[in-house]
């Protein structure tokens, strides 16, 4: 089984999570650029942050035997801070270099005046370098803030099929599938969603633009939250195949409209996974809780 995670906060997470992700299965994942809990404090907190994200942050997965891609952006929550805003002049020289996949996560926390501007003016630039997009929901009023995602996005001229709304739920995925885009789902052990909610929306509106995702950050999250995922939908019927094409191919396919997917195997590290994904993990509580 083959696994690509999405959406994964790696930065927050541990050298034993990569461990445990590569035995599962992930042999790839995009890191989206986000807030880090502490608000910060001036552009260079961002730049230090995006250079740890493409470079050491990619060497560290590497280490684990996983191809680390990453998405650039101001988030949402800060485009309400002054101090922050100026990074958007920065980003163009972000957005051009290796592994950069998409402009992420961009879209709505609070729904205010200045995240519309973020908003808008990071959908300019997703166009100027032909990038995909990477479209974050609001926690709160989340129904509402879809329907002012997709108006804002369709007034953007960006193409739906180049953008992801993460973060969906039963209330809002038939509203962002009518509208062409892509459909992104996180896997969480108490919110949002849930493996077995995944498997009916996945029963209900087909495999199809959908992407699921761990999203695991520095909260309670599990980084293993694809392959428990994939072991669901094989329980509830769905094929081998289906799971690759949500857990692979779905992913590959709308990133690779980047033209910045490098996914060729690490050298030294074997090409087609090991066979039992608990080889070398059966002290790792985190790879049995997945299993369970």
């Amino acid at each position: 089984m083959r696994l690509f995670d999405p959406h994964i906060h790696m930065t927050s997470r541990t050298t034993d999570d990569y461990a445990a992700m590569y035995a599962s299965g992930v042999r790839a994942l995009v890191e989206p650029a986000f807030w880090s809990g502490q608000p910060r404090t001036n552009v260079g907190s961002f730049i230090d942050y995006f250079d740890s994200l493409l470079g050491w942050e990619r060497f560290r997965a590497a280490q684990f035997g996983i191809r680390h891609h990453a998405t650039i952006a101001l988030n949402p929550k800060e485009a309400n801070d002054p101090r922050c805003v100026p990074i958007l002049e920065e980003l163009p020289r972000y957005l051009i270099k290796e592994g950069v996949v998409a402009v992420g996560e961009i879209g709505y926390d609070s729904m205010t005046a200045a995240e519309d501007e973020a908003f808008s003016r990071q959908l300019e630039l997703a166009l100027e370098f032909s990038l995909p997009v990477m479209v974050h929901t609001p926690h709160r009023e989340k129904l509402a803030g879809t329907y002012r995602t997709l108006d804002v996005v369709r007034e953007s001229g960006v193409a739906p099929g180049m953008v992801v709304v993460d973060h969906l739920n039963e209330t809002n995925v038939e509203l962002v599938k009518n509208a062409g885009a892509w459909m992104g789902f996180s896997i969480y052990p108490d919110t949002k969603m849930d493996e077995q909610r995944m498997v009916a929306i996945l029963a209900r509106y087909g495999t199809e633009r959908v992407l699921v995702n761990s999203a695991a950050d520095w909260g309670r999250s599990d980084p293993l939250k694809t392959f428990s995922t994939a072991n669901a939908m094989l329980a509830a019927g769905f094929t081998s195949d289906d799971v690759d094409q949500v857990l692979w191919c779905n992913p590959v396919e709308f990133y690779g409209q980047s033209g910045q997917l490098i996914l060729g195997p690490i050298p030294g590290f074997d090409e087609a996974g090991p066979l039992d994904a608990t080889a070398g993990f059966e002290g790792n509580s985190v790879l049995r809780g997945a299993r369970a």
